[in-house]
């Protein structure tokens, strides 16, 4: 009876692993990701959305050469839930012009993924990963001069988000003897809070 357990409880993982082949290399590769995602800066986190765009534009793609229409509905959908999630990280409070121009292209390019979608359009497709390449070359270099500056002892992202700070921090009101302000100093006006302005229009009509 002893034996019988002992080579019970050997062979139990055994039997596991056989009955779930690749459990175990599926749940490394999922905690290294979890590692690179949290260990990330914000420049490298949206290259890492930009890659997962075009890897799933590419499966909508071959869905859609193959005749696979599930898969392709199925790429292109999380394509296009990734460029929504692009779009709605514009900094607006940083470069708003810059954001508006982004936004354009991030908006050109959800109306052709869903046209490509609906259509069953690969041509449209096509053009929308040339898109996503041309954006993903652009930031490497982003990336590729960021790393330099902060060779050289300078951080960028780090001086353009003081910068921000500070501008954002309040100024102090001169205050009388009796703690009310001056007679002379600017009164501030309380100002109420706004709520997140919403995204830009999107058509999703073929």
């Amino acid at each position: 009876m002893s034996q019988h357990r002992t080579n019970h409880g050997t062979n139990r993982p055994q039997a596991y692993s056989a009955a779930n082949p690749g459990a175990e290399p599926k749940a490394e590769a999922s905690a290294y990701l979890r590692t690179k995602v949290l260990s990330a800066r914000p420049e490298e986190l949206r290259m890492m959305l930009l890659e997962g765009a075009l890897k799933f534009a590419r499966q909508g793609l071959d869905g859609l050469e193959s005749k696979d229409f599930e898969q392709s509905f199925s790429g292109i959908s999380q394509c296009r839930s990734i460029v929504v999630e692009l779009m709605s990280n514009l900094r607006d409070d940083v470069a708003p012009e810059v954001c508006d121009r982004v936004r354009a292209v991030y908006t050109f390019l959800f109306n052709q993924l869903t046209e490509a979608s609906l259509e069953k359009d690969a041509q449209k497709l096509e053009q929308a990963i040339e898109l996503l390449e041309f954006e993903r070359e652009t930031w490497q270099m982003l990336i590729d001069d960021l790393a330099k500056e902060r060779a050289a002892g300078r951080d960028p992202v780090a001086e353009a988000a003081a910068k921000i700070q500070t501008t954002k921090a309040p100024t102090a009101q001169p205050q009388t003897t009796g703690g009310a302000p001056a007679a002379n100093a600017t009164q501030s006006v309380p100002v109420p809070q706004q709520a997140d302005a919403p995204r830009p229009s999107i058509s999703i009509s073929a």
